[in-house]
């Protein structure tokens, strides 16, 4: 089985109203993944005000508040995945969609 990120992105802001069936929904989809054997992790991530960035440049560590790039959307979270190709994955990823209304990027895990 290859694996897969599923990352999510949401924009900047409060989350919507509905963020409590949103979740309800979610942890059920997690669910269906754990039955399938498809789930490895998934995390959600704090807004990206709360990010440090760590550069190494000329010899020197700089360290910044504030997320790498300035946009109107951010990663919010992501779900690891198991699954035999990528059709699967982009199956779940298609799901999660779905549940969460925003746009999820999948990319397979590059194994050393």
């Amino acid at each position: 089985m290859k694996q897969y990120l599923l990352s999510i992105y949401q924009p900047d802001g409060p989350a919507p109203d509905t963020i409590d069936a949103i979740m309800d929904d979610l942890a059920a989809l997690n669910d269906d993944m754990r039955a399938a054997g498809a789930w490895v992790f998934a995390v959600g991530l704090h807004e990206p005000s709360t990010a440090t960035v760590v550069r190494a440049k000329e010899g020197d560590v700089l360290i910044t508040d504030g997320p790498y790039a300035e946009g109107t959307e951010h990663i919010g979270g992501f779900t690891l995945i198991q699954a035999a190709d990528l059709d699967e994955a982009l199956e779940w990823a298609g799901k999660l969609a779905a549940v969460l209304t925003l746009p999820i990027e999948v990319r397979p895990v590059a194994h050393s």
